[in-house]
């Protein structure tokens, strides 16, 4: 079986899916590993690294015609997805719930989907297959430093014979993987850290790190499944954006995580919020992308800085920004979801095993992850059926 590392072109995007250190791993499972020529170079691995640790550099083309897998880091391109052939699989951070119309293109082709983004979060053994949580850490540490770097002033106290520099006052909305993250990394810069989450079992996290933990009296715990925030009501939503208002104004820099699998971002900062803060101050909205974000105001990828001089940073990708880290920990989770799907040498679809349910999402001609297929209007094959059998 041949897997196959084609070269990222989205806007922005420096990360490579399979790192050279992967490659001996996949090699003694008995798999070819493919490297399109200068996949690596934007995260500074070479083509001789790949070629040294045992893969084969080639062209676009001869990868296309010779892959049995490609992997990628996120959706791929219409050009790939038209090059792609019945047969071959796909496997990436495809996002089909944002983007279900890419599925469908997929399983009209006859190829195989697995996108890592559908990966069960809840189970112990998939930890090392968790490419969400993994960029999650690097883009939160991220954050702050872009937030760090935009600020006009110290994140540490400073005392110095011209005077004393108060810290900084941070506050973070999201205490997932990434706001966790951003917590500790705030917190070793010398700032003064406050967060919030609608998932009060979180704030003992906070608070080991340094952080104070925010309680709102007007909305109750919104946990949900997956280890994810359910979404909240409108009259919730409204609530806690009016409570939050308040925290907010008082704080220098704002760095928002909140996301929901598959829908539009939660507004966290409002337009009223953004009014109510000082000048200088900074709001970096990690959420912000084709659905939305959690800033009123943010643009995906663009700095806007409003007319009373708050600088709002749409920063929806920026573990893409750490090129290096980010891939060797992506490699990593692809890797070891891989050899989890490959059974003597070749790819074993089987739509019955927990983990294949999560990821797996085109299949023989037919879109098979329920949620997808929800998404679509189709009804999800059955396993054992037409479209759901194993391989």
């Amino acid at each position: 079986m041949k897997v196959a590392v084609v070269k990222e072109n989205a806007p922005g995007e420096r990360r490579v899916a399979l790192v050279p250190e992967m490659i001996p791993r996949l090699r003694g499972a008995g798999l070819d590993v493919l490297v399109e020529s200068g996949a690596g170079a934007a995260a500074w691995f070479a083509d001789s690294a790949y070629a040294e640790a045992g893969a084969s550099v080639v062209s676009r083309a001869e990868l296309l015609a010779g892959a049995d897998l490609i992997v990628t880091v996120g959706k791929p391109a219409g050009q790939l997805v038209s090059e792609l052939r019945a047969g071959q699989a796909i496997l990436g951070m495809l996002s089909p719930l944002a983007d279900p119309a890419l599925a469908a293109a997929l399983a009209a082709r006859g190829v195989t989907a697995i996108s890592l983004d559908g990966l069960p979060r809840t189970l112990t053994r998939t930890q090392s297959m968790d490419a969400l949580s993994s960029q999650a850490n690097v883009a939160g540490y991220k954050s702050v430093l872009v937030a760090a770097a935009t600020f006009g002033r110290f994140f540490p106290m400073l005392t110095t014979a011209a005077g004393t520099a108060r810290p900084a006052k941070v506050l973070v909305l999201g205490t997932g993987v990434a706001g966790l993250q951003a917590i500790g990394t705030a917190r070793r810069l010398g700032a003064v850290v406050s967060a919030y989450d609608v998932r009060p079992q979180t704030k003992t996290e906070v608070e080991s790190l340094g952080g104070t933990f925010i309680e709102l009296t007007t909305v109750g715990s919104a946990a949900g499944e997956g280890g994810y925030a359910r979404a909240l009501s409108d009259e919730e939503r409204q609530a806690q954006q009016a409570e939050l208002t308040g925290h907010i104004a008082r704080h220098d820099v704002i760095i928002t995580t909140a996301q929901v699998p598959g829908r539009k971002p939660p507004v966290l900062v409002t337009e009223d919020a953004i009014k109510a803060m000082t000048a200088g101050a900074v709001v970096v909205d990690m959420a912000a992308g084709p659905l939305g974000g959690n800033v009123a105001g943010s643009v995906p990828d663009e700095t806007v800085v409003t007319g009373n001089g708050v600088t709002i940073i749409g920063a929806g990708n920026l573990a893409a920004t750490v090129p290096g880290a980010s891939s060797a920990f992506l490699a990593r989770n692809i890797a070891t979801l891989l050899l989890y799907l490959v059974k003597d040498g070749a790819l074993a679809i089987d739509p019955g095993d927990e983990i294949q349910a999560g990821v797996v999402i085109t299949h023989d001609g037919a879109v098979i992850h329920p949620a997808t297929a929800a998404l679509l209007g189709e009804p999800a094959p059955e396993a054992g059926s037409p479209g759901g059998a194993s391989s």
